[in-house]
């Protein structure tokens, strides 16, 4: 790949931008068909850089992000195939009206331009980015981290090349080769040609691109997430859930980190927490250490996404006192009550000030292929401008159409 400055990446993605933008959905659908061709046809490359990326890496609850095998593989180029199912919403017009001067005055969803990502250990995150970015007719300067730097470049090599073969200029999915600090930085200045910019990964990066960027920034989700278990819950229920929750992918930012418990069940509850928690470790606070045993949880674990096999626990005596305390510690992701009590749920779902409340069902459900968007390319935990798992509207916004037949204005 040509090394060129990474303001000459951005201006000529700026460019290809306006052509997608202006591209046909046939020819869009096409380069996502010859995205999953791509990655279909290339395995063997593919899985070679990402050994190499595998083999550089240290932190072990991380390998399951950064891991590709043929599976996976398979499972993103099919993704990339179901998005071109989903309906086009470039030039859809979401409300017209008419004015008594009889301009008819309309908002009609254009792309965004051109998205910036910076992201950490996921190389699937270089497919789903690009092929929403390319469905909804933008184009995107994607900074990956050093420990998937091998699989990142590989994978823009090979939708570079999907580009080419469909007529769309191959400028539209560009990958910033240098992982630094200082590539980051430069990334965040450049409001010049980057219409908003997308940080994923953990609260350390997302952290600083939102303190350093002149670029508009959407905030995503680091995941704090809680599992809220009512005094009315069904206790078998509750414990599925925690357990998918917190164990079936526990690096992921969906996965609950903290378990909420009421008082009045909480001696029945963990101990069948702590007979079927396996290798996960258990911190509780101090009315939970006298009920099983664990390590004491400090208030810095409260606020903790692990990433881990971990799970903080807190006991408390009402409802009002879990949404206080979940609304105090998380970071607005995910949370979910278990209970059989209706007027618990609806307090629970109206006053947890998180993009998702769930009730009686895992927070890992939180992301963009199980709400039926096909992909995501972030789940935002902010309320501008987008919130929750983003998919194709969130890489839209719009502009005002308007018709006249000769109106001036006389005052």
């Amino acid at each position: 790949m040509e090394l060129i400055s990474i303001a000459e990446q951005a201006k000529n993605a700026k460019t290809a931008s306006d052509i997608l933008a202006n591209s046909s959905i046939e020819q869009r659908n096409s380069a996502l068909f010859a995205i999953a061709e791509m990655l279909e046809n290339n395995m063997d490359s593919i899985l070679e850089e990402n050994k190499k990326d595998l083999d550089r890496a240290q932190n072990s609850p991380m390998l399951d992000r950064l891991m590709l095998d043929e599976a996976r593989i398979l499972a993103i180029a099919d993704a990339a195939r179901k998005i071109t199912t989903l309906p086009d919403i470039l030039g859809t017009v979401d409300r017209m009206w008419q004015r008594p001067n009889g301009l008819k005055i309309g908002q009609q969803r254009v792309p965004l331009g051109l998205v910036g990502i910076i992201y950490e250990a996921r190389p699937n995150v270089t497919i789903d980015a690009a092929v929403l970015c390319i469905k909804s007719g933008n184009a995107c300067l994607l900074r990956g981290g050093s420990d998937a730097l091998h699989s990142n470049l590989e994978l823009v090599r090979l939708m570079k090349l999907a580009l080419q073969k469909v007529g769309l200029p191959d400028q539209a999915v560009e990958i910033i080769a240098d992982p630094s600090r200082e590539s980051a930085m430069k990334m965040m200045k450049l409001n010049q040609y980057l219409d908003v910019l997308i940080p994923r990964g953990g609260s350390g990066l997302i952290k600083s691109v939102v303190e350093n960027s002149t670029v508009p920034v959407i905030e995503t989700g680091s995941g704090n997430c809680h599992t809220y278990i009512d005094e009315f819950a069904d206790l078998e229920m509750g414990l599925n859930i925690l357990l998918n929750a917190k164990t079936q992918r526990p690096s992921v930012c969906n996965a609950c980190e903290s378990l909420v418990v009421h008082a009045k069940v909480a001696a029945d509850f963990l101990p069948m927490l702590e007979k079927k928690s396996g290798h996960l470790e258990l911190r509780g606070d101090e009315r939970t250490r006298k009920l099983i045993s664990c390590l004491p949880a400090t208030e810095k674990d409260f606020y903790t996404e692990y990433n881990d096999m971990i799970l903080s626990i807190k006991i408390v005596d009402s409802l009002d006192e879990a949404i206080s305390h979940i609304n105090e510690h998380s970071t607005k992701h995910s949370e979910t009550i278990v209970t059989k009590d209706y007027n618990n749920s609806q307090k629970f779902l109206q006053r947890i000030n998180s993009a998702a409340v769930y009730v009686n069902a895992s927070t890992r459900f939180t992301d963009g292929f199980e709400f039926g968007f096909g992909a995501e390319i972030g789940i935002s935990t902010q309320k501008l401008h987008a919130r929750g798992p983003m998919g194709l509207s969130a890489l839209t916004t719009t502009k005002y159409i308007i018709y006249g037949n000769g109106q001036i204005r006389e005052s």
